[in-house]
């Protein structure tokens, strides 16, 4: 066997796949098909959730210098400014949840802090040309000819994903044709960097939100065409003629597709991100999605008795986003809610049970150690021994068993959860 887990495509769904692999000292290899690192905005949005992740992969610190939390919206009819909006107005930390509401920060940014953290390890101009599998392995034969044996495979390879289509998994949902969206990144003059700038009419939208850390903005328009400089520019003309776009560094035309996989592995391969589900722009979930498949698979490819459950856990919470940015697009409300936080994200039975439930996310909170979350940081499992009695949590910040007798059946039933597992009990700081 060459490694342990083969990883198609190198967006952040694979790149955090590949960050939480590495620190567990899980052999691995991560190609992608393209020449080269994505330079564009795709996605813009950073949910508390997936700030929680980076917290605990040890990027945090990098992510927020290259993000900015609430960026006010300013709408306007041409230069007379119509309303201001922060969709996270009110929303602060608090202790246990020192993330409380979306960061701005382009997603090519955050595939770079990823990349970085992994060093050269990214083998780009790469592609998987076929594969077939065994009870044992996954033989995959790559574009430069090589065969590569591997333990497990995991398709991270997008929308159109080669992975997907080569299992034959079906891709459930609906294209509607009669929707798209022009993206890009550009450089524009004649509009200041504090507010995502937007204008609307009957006949659609246009909105120049500021990325931070750069000097682009993205543009996002309703409409068809080819999306050049020069329609950038006529589409912005309807509304201002003060604002010239002078460069377009990435474009695209976006259609909206609401689609899900009817299963998530099959045998020794699996599927995250857009591989496994795509939907609506709207409310900023697909990046997030995706890089919380991969946190929720990564500790469960070193411990087989778990697999079963990614697609599990994962697939109801697909199935929600995409009921989430489904309505989020046709009511075209910029309001945001919890749901579309991620922190009420859970993996609980009963979604009416009261309290802390297995299954929850284990909320962040100060006690005589600490923050919660530093002692819950790393590749382990922790057993946090309160007042009210023990609670077991996963790796991945989940509540796995709560009680004596509940966590011995967790480790009795899972033993590989054992090999890295440590006891720490807590008091809150004002006991």
């Amino acid at each position: 066997m060459d490694t342990q887990v083969l990883i198609i495509g190198a967006g952040p769904t694979g790149l955090t796949l590949a960050v939480d692999l590495a620190r567990r000292g899980v052999p691995f290899r991560i190609v992608d098909a393209a020449p080269g690192p994505f330079h564009g905005s795709r996605g813009k949005g950073l949910q508390p959730r997936s700030m929680e992740v980076f917290d605990d992969l040890g990027l945090i610190d990098e992510i927020l210098a290259n993000g900015r939390f609430h960026v006010r919206m300013r709408h306007y009819r041409d230069r007379e400014v119509l309303r201001e909006l922060d969709m996270h107005e009110g929303r602060h930390p608090t202790p246990d949840r020192p993330y409380a509401s979306t960061l701005i920060i382009p997603q090519f940014r955050v595939e770079q802090i990823l990349r970085d953290r992994l060093g050269g390890a990214v083998e780009f101009g790469t592609a998987l040309t076929g594969f077939h599998q065994d009870d044992e392995h996954v033989t995959a034969t790559l574009g430069n000819g090589e065969t590569v044996s591997a333990r497990y495979l995991v398709g991270c390879d997008g929308g159109k994903s080669f992975v997907r289509k080569h299992l034959g998994v079906g891709f459930l949902g609906e294209t509607w044709e009669d929707q798209r969206l022009l993206v890009g990144d550009v450089r524009a003059t004649g509009l200041d960097r504090e507010y995502w700038h937007g204008w609307g009419d009957q006949t659609g939208f246009v909105g120049l939100c500021p990325l931070p850390a750069t000097d682009l903005y993205q543009f996002q328009a309703t409409g068809d065409g080819e999306p050049t400089l020069e329609h950038f520019r006529a589409i912005i003309g309807r509304y201002r003629d003060d604002v010239e776009i002078t460069e377009v560094t990435w474009s695209s035309l976006y259609r909206v597709n609401i689609r899900m996989v009817d299963r998530f592995r099959v045998g020794r391969v699996f599927l995250a991100g857009d591989a496994a589900h795509v939907h609506s722009p709207a409310g900023g979930q697909g990046m997030n999605t995706g890089i919380q498949d991969a946190y929720n698979l990564g500790w469960k490819l070193g411990i087989d008795a778990l697999l079963d459950t990614y697609e599990s856990e994962r697939k109801p919470v697909a199935e929600s986003m995409l009921g989430i940015t489904t309505r989020l697009h046709t009511s075209g409300r910029f309001e945001r809610d919890e749901d579309t936080l991620q922190l009420s994200l859970s993996y609980r039975d009963d979604p009416d049970a009261p309290g802390l439930q297995v299954g929850d996310r284990m909320p962040d909170g100060l006690v005589e150690q600490g923050r919660v979350f530093d002692l819950l940081r790393g590749t382990h499992f922790t057993t946090l021994e309160r007042a009210d009695g023990p609670v077991l949590v996963r790796p991945d910040g989940y509540v796995a068993a709560i009680g004596r007798s509940a966590i011995d059946d967790y480790f009795r039933l899972t033993p590989a959860a054992q090999h890295d597992h440590r006891r720490v009990t807590v008091r809150d700081r004002a006991a």
